[in-house]
């Protein structure tokens, strides 16, 4: 039999008389610390056995864990019945407590646990916050090793186990991925005991704190109620529901094809500015667009946004061996891209949908341009290319000859494309790997340059049509000589 007591998060005043009274009845105690306010006051009779000495000889908590578990175990598999005492509640925290669960009912082991007060309660006595208010529950050392941290910043977050400025400073970098750098939040110290102190500072400054010790907690409040992809989701569910917008519940997935189109290229047109204002809110335009799609699917019974994440989340992780597994590409970008091409047809076999061509995955909506560099791209790969600059530069040249050799408006339409598809490989050869983007480049300078035509038009007090295309040409010319 093994009992697993709580001491609670201090003060002995804080201990349950149900663990009280379990110790009245045992000769030897253990604990998995003695760095605990409430041990020199246990009951004297009792011969106290701490894992000190397991902490000081392992690196990693997880071997810790492992040992203190594999040792209750052993001592209770030889038929003794023990006590062991840990710091709060049995299971807020307590990473040896659910290794003992899980052994004890793998093995055959009965198991008692005595709960007790956990530090969350005087954090949230210090706080003056109600837990059931959407309080989030984490351990700080499972988010400070993550790059971007696993919360919803609509709702407050307390933070366990802030035990050192090393902790403290991996942690508000993960935090920061999400919060701002000046976002208030607060620092809880030695809660349960008399000495308890809340510190208030900014996040940047949580790994400068110097009362920073094992009983450090982080409490973050709500950033927004508006913050998280949930309130987002939220808002799209109930636009679709019965009590929302007649708008959004009639509209369908092929409904909002040109809506999606349009997003997209207004997101294009803000990153061609350069604007960043303009882009966090065309991406949100665009990201309504994916929400609209995933309820409309919900609603329909198809997916959810859960499956969504989760095909993208296992994608990624697969796609990048050099990441989450050991590959070496050594920090070669082309050998990351071939690595992606292999693993997406080695995904494609696996799912029983082996490409007729190497050209299919191509979306042959995409624009024009877009799928006539990605055809030529993926022809190269497999040596069907030109073996210099030169052959695609001749290419060209005979492409173009061929327009003027041609009788007929049809045969030179043909031509033209014939060019334009050639042009689009030597842009290849040249370096450019996005020609749509360079067309967009070249669009804007016609109307930067246009534009100026048209001012300078007004200027005079004519309209265009009243010059000739010398008199338009010279401001043309001043256009590009002003460098629009």
């Amino acid at each position: 039999m093994i009992t697993v007591i709580g001491l609670g998060p201090g003060s002995i005043e804080d201990m349950s008389l149900r663990a009280w009274g379990k110790l009245q009845d045992v000769k030897r105690l253990y604990v998995r610390t003695r760095r605990h306010p409430c041990v020199p006051h246990l009951p004297s009779h009792l011969d106290i056995i701490s894992f000190d000495d397991v902490y000081e000889a392992f690196d990693e908590f997880d071997d810790v864990y492992r040992e203190i578990c594999d040792r209750l175990v052993k001592k209770a598999r030889s038929g003794i019945d023990l006590v062991y005492a840990v710091p709060g509640d049995p299971l807020v925290g307590e990473a040896t407590v659910t290794r003992l669960v899980q052994r004890a009912s793998s093995e055959g082991l009965k198991l008692e646990i005595v709960n007790g007060i956990s530090f969350i309660e005087p954090c949230l006595a210090l706080l003056g916050i109600d837990a059931l208010d959407g309080l989030q529950i984490l351990d700080a050392l499972e988010i400070a090793a993550q790059y971007h941290p696993p919360m919803n910043p609509a709702k407050p977050a307390l933070l366990a186990q802030v035990y050192s400025k090393v902790v403290a400073s991996n942690l508000k970098l993960a935090l920061m991925n999400q919060y701002p750098d000046t976002f208030a939040v607060k620092l809880i110290h030695g809660a349960g005991r008399d000495e308890a102190i809340v510190e208030k500072l900014c996040l940047y400054e949580i790994d400068r704190s110097d009362k920073i010790d094992v009983m450090t907690a982080l409490f973050l409040p709500a950033l927004h109620p508006l913050s998280s992809f949930e309130s987002f989701q939220d808002i799209i569910a109930h636009l679709r529901s019965p009590e929302g917008c007649p708008w959004d519940r009639e509209q369908t997935h092929q409904s909002l094809r040109p809506f999606l189109i349009e997003e997209t290229y207004e997101v294009l047109d803000a990153l061609d500015a350069e604007d960043p204002k303009a882009l966090y809110e065309e991406l949100g335009d665009l990201l309504l667009q994916i929400v609209l799609h995933t309820q409309i699917a919900i609603d329909n019974g198809e997916f959810f946004m859960s499956d969504i994440l989760q095909h993208l989340n296992k994608k990624m992780i697969r796609r990048h061996p050099h990441v989450w597994g050991d590959v070496d590409v050594q920090g070669d970008p082309s050998q990351v891209a071939s690595n992606w091409e292999d693993i997406k047809r080695s995904e494609q076999v696996s799912a029983g949908g082996e490409e007729r061509s190497l050209l299919d995955g191509v979306p042959k909506g995409a624009p024009a341009l877009l799928v006539a560099h990605q055809y030529s791209k993926r022809a190269s790969k497999v040596g069907f290319d030109w073996p210099d600059a030169s052959g695609v530069e001749e290419k060209a040249k005979e492409e173009f000859n061929e327009i003027f050799a041609s009788d007929t408006p049809a045969e030179k339409k043909q031509e033209i494309g014939d060019l334009i598809f050639v042009l689009v490989n030597w842009l290849r050869w040249l370096g450019v790997d996005d020609p749509e983007s360079l067309l967009r480049e070249i669009n804007a300078k016609f109307y930067r340059r246009f534009a100026y035509v048209e001012a300078r038009a007004r200027g005079k007090g004519g309209a265009l049509s009243d010059y000739s295309l010398e008199e338009l040409d010279e401001f043309w010319q001043a256009a590009k000589r002003a460098g629009l």
